[in-house]
Parts: C-alpha cells; sequence; structure tokens
C-alpha cells in the first residue's frame, strides 16, 4: 500500500505531488531541486552547490524513513545545461564514493524557478 512520506527537513511539496512515497519496499522521491527547507532557492550559486542541495534534499527524506544514501538504487538528474555534467558529477560522487546507485542524466530546456537541476532518487527499504 502507498503511503506519503514527509519531512519539514526538505522543502515542502508546493503542488500535487508529495516529497516522497514508499510501498514499503521501494522509496521514490520527488524531484528534488536546489532549495532549502527554508524556502530559499539557489538558483544564483553554482552547479555544484545546487548539486549538493539537491542531494541534501534527497537524504534528508531517506533519513526521515531511516535510510541512508548508500540504500539509493538509481537517480535521474535533469541538468538545464548538459555542459554542466562534469562539475555537477564532482558534487554528486561526494553523496556516492562507493557503490554509486544506477544513473540516468539528461539535459533539458528549462527547470522549475530557473534552476539548473533537479535530482530524483528510488531506495530500498531495510527489512
Amino acid at each position: 500500500m502507498k503511503r506519503i512520506i514527509e519531512t519539514p527537513d526538505a522543502p515542502e511539496a508546493v503542488g500535487a505531488y508529495s516529497q516522497a512515497t514508499t510501498d514499503g519496499d521501494l522509496v521514490f522521491t520527488a524531484g528534488q531541486i536546489p532549495l532549502t527547507a527554508d524556502g530559499e532557492t539557489l538558483d544564483d550559486e553554482d552547479i555544484a552547490t545546487q548539486t549538493r542541495q539537491c542531494l541534501e534534499n534527497v537524504k534528508a527524506i531517506l533519513e526521515d524513513e531511516g535510510l541512508t544514501m548508500q540504500d539509493v538504487l538509481k537517480t535521474t538528474v535533469l541538468l538545464a545545461d548538459i555542459d554542466d555534467f562534469e562539475q555537477m558529477n564532482d558534487a554528486y560522487s561526494e553523496y556516492f564514493a562507493d557503490n554509486p546507485p544506477a544513473r540516468s542524466a539528461f539535459g533539458v530546456a528549462a527547470l522549475p524557478k530557473g534552476v539548473a537541476i533537479e535530482i530524483e532518487a528510488v531506495a530500498a527499504q531495510r527489512d
């Protein structure tokens, strides 16, 4: 059965979506943009800073479920400029140094609030 996940440690959902959902086996996060839990958009920061904020949001959601970044099975990274890939990857690697998850990365025309990146994740619940 689907269950909604909400934490005050990540930006609240501001539309018809949830921060994350789970079926008890997998956790699916919504796409996280570089928005702080306090609602500050980091759209004027460099791609490395924006990447870290996205991943801090993912991390906060997972921690609310008792999970860590090591429980992430798959991520999807959307970049407003695919030329930012290398700098994004350097910052991303800080969160997934060992046994990184599967990942897809795409260049897209635009992202919400004018940000440069959005990241979503799928993680496995522990037994």
